[in-house]
């Protein structure tokens, strides 16, 4: 509704965000492997906007974000944005992104084989293990079959990080958390 207003808002959280990332990879760029930000882009059914309003809006700053922690460190920046993102991926890579987490499976288009076939080449994945019935309501048997398939659609060739999508709540049984991490050591 007010276009000059979410200009100068974003303007100014990326300014922020830009001088909080100098001055920390300043004192320890050096020292890290990986560097995240984040910013949620996606509902469970859909990215929060069209593409083409992502690109003329928002891509700017996020390119902005990722091009001064690239310049201060030789870290990887993940990017963190749950739901389907599916659509705005490619703009993702081509703004310097190298990682993304969650890898939410459970969301429209986020199937990590087409994800992997996709985008392997040029992004990292991080997640994909299923927090939203998987991991609460399945059986130990259903979280391996879970992990097994990640394993086998994202880590071919590198580039995934086994986790689960999100963190971990107090409803999911402890023979679950067991049996993904033990099916990850196995594989």
């Amino acid at each position: 509704l007010d276009p000059a207003m979410a200009e100068a808002l974003m303007e100014h959280c990326t300014g922020v965000s830009v001088g909080i990332a100098e001055f920390i990879l300043e004192e320890v760029g050096d020292y890290i492997d990986v560097a995240l930000f984040q910013d949620d882009l996606g509902f469970q059914d859909r990215s929060y906007m069209r593409p083409e309003l992502y690109r003329e809006k928002v891509k700017p700053y996020h390119r902005r974000l990722v091009e001064a922690i690239k310049s201060k460190t030789r870290a990887k920046v993940l990017m963190h944005s749950d739901g389907s993102v599916y659509s705005i991926i490619p703009d993702l890579i081509d703004i310097g992104v190298d990682a993304l987490n969650p890898v939410q499976v459970s969301a429209k288009d986020m199937d990590s084989h087409r994800l992997k076939a996709e985008f392997g080449e040029h992004l990292s994945f991080w997640g994909g293990i299923d927090t939203h019935e998987v991991l609460p309501v399945g059986t130990p048997e259903d979280v391996r079959n879970e992990v097994m398939t990640r394993i086998r659609d994202l880590a071919p060739g590198g580039g995934y990080i086994l986790a689960s999508v999100h963190n971990i709540l107090e409803e999911v049984p402890p023979e679950n958390v067991v049996a993904m991490f033990d099916t990850a050591l196995e594989y």
